[in-house]
């Protein structure tokens, strides 16, 4: 395995558990300015659509687990197909819910080394 697949499962990693803790300046910190983002059903958002939808899930406990398919280094760029499985369990006692499916993700490394996340297509289906 490259240095640079090692960092890019470790972003991966990394993501997961600061979802979990609620930390999301380390998940925003994971990626570009100019990060895109694309699920079904909604137009295309940014770095502060996510951070303010994300805002809203203060109470909400979030689990995860990533099984990840495929890595292609192609210079400063990568990609990446991952398979997720996500429970998000509303703070009030409501009923857990669970999505998994297939996302795609496209990588830029920067000057710095450090790899973020740039372009991700995220095809989660509700779950059981």
């Amino acid at each position: 395995m490259s240095d640079d697949e090692r960092a890019i499962r470790e972003l991966v990693q990394t993501w997961l558990a600061a979802s979990q803790k609620g930390d999301l300046q380390t998940v925003l910190g994971l990626m570009t300015d100019d990060v895109i983002f694309m699920v079904p059903g909604q137009k295309p958002f940014g770095k502060e659509a996510f951070a303010a939808s994300s805002k809203g899930l203060n109470d909400v406990r979030f689990e995860g687990s990533s099984d990840i398919i495929e890595i292609k280094v192609l210079d400063d760029w990568a990609y990446l197909r991952n398979y997720l499985e996500v429970t998000m369990t509303p703070g009030d006692g409501g009923a857990p819910v669970r999505r998994s499916g297939y996302t795609l993700t496209i990588l830029r490394k920067e000057p710095d080394g450090r790899w973020l996340l740039a372009r991700d297509a995220n095809l989660l289906a509700p779950g059981t």
